[in-house]
């Protein structure tokens, strides 16, 4: 696996895969890499011939007080990482090398509607820098598929739209959340938990099949279910951010005969921001 930094290696190496024929995969990541990137990775390696991953820690996507500083740069681990998971060519370029001209003048993409309400209310301006940059990387790469983690499940539509009112010939795929043994969703942030938050977090998974269970079991009463929840969440230390029921295409809040569903979840155990969400399809009422 090569390393590049600037996008006219990445170019030529691209350029270089394509002449052979080859399709290509791509999986962006902020870096501070995991089982659940390396899965993304596998992923696009069985539905590519040659995979480019890139590691930049977006400065667009990163609100006042949020964790820019202290996200945490891991390289040479990562780059093991993606060896092993069949990575072809590594793309880390730095923030000059993305914005040469700075973020203040940086040309912004906007995909309205999915980027409101849930993560985009809470973090203003987030939606805009990942749409921003992942459009940057595509353009960069211009690959033949994407893979990201279905765990961003926002993030995920964000993209799909883009790609979609964009007419990027881009496959774009969802890859499920990989989650450690206890339920909880793997995340670069679960760094930040201490051992004692890190023992609490697997509630957060339990919350929502719990809330699944009862959609399955008829229930439609979405404020009283969702209260349930949000005192699951309230009573073992967290502090919920939102919890919402909402159609899983359009992400608008769930109505009573809708069957595509997703349950999302963002919560603060201590300083440590965590997000889960659960797709679930009801069965048709029978006559």
């Amino acid at each position: 696996m090569n390393t590049v930094k600037t996008v006219r290696e990445l170019r030529a190496a691209v350029a270089r895969a394509r002449g052979e024929g080859k399709r290509i995969g791509f999986v962006p990541t902020m870096g501070n890499l995991h089982s659940g990137h390396a899965a993304l990775v596998t992923k696009a390696a069985q539905r590519a011939d040659f995979v480019v991953a890139s590691i930049f820690v977006n400065p667009l996507q990163f609100g006042v007080n949020e964790d820019l500083a202290n996200y945490p740069r891991t390289l040479a681990a990562d780059q093991t990482r993606l060896l092993e998971a069949g990575c072809n060519l590594l793309f880390a370029p730095t923030v000059d090398e993305m914005y040469p001209d700075g973020t203040a003048a940086q040309t912004r993409v906007s995909v309205l509607q999915l980027s409101e309400g849930l993560c985009g209310a809470s973090r203003p301006g987030h939606f805009e820098g990942v749409a921003t940059v992942v459009n940057k990387l595509f353009n960069m790469v211009q690959p033949d598929l994407a893979v990201f983690g279905e765990k961003d499940y926002q993030q995920l539509a964000v993209i799909r739209a883009m790609v979609r009112d964009l007419n990027m010939p881009i496959q774009v795929f969802g890859e499920p959340t990989v989650r450690a043994e206890d339920g909880l969703a793997l995340s670069s942030r679960n760094g930040y938990l201490t051992a004692d938050e890190r023992a609490v977090a697997p509630v957060v998974y339990r919350t929502l099949t719990q809330l699944a269970d009862g959609l399955r079991r008829g229930r439609r009463d979405y404020p009283a279910l969702l209260a349930e929840g949000k005192a699951q969440l309230q009573a073992a230390g967290l502090r919920t951010d939102y919890l919402e029921v909402r159609h899983a295409v359009s992400l608008q809040p769930a109505q009573i005969d809708d069957r595509d569903l997703v349950i999302l979840l963002a919560a603060y155990l201590g300083s440590t921001r965590l997000i889960d969400n659960l797709y679930l399809q009801l069965q048709e009422p029978s006559a």
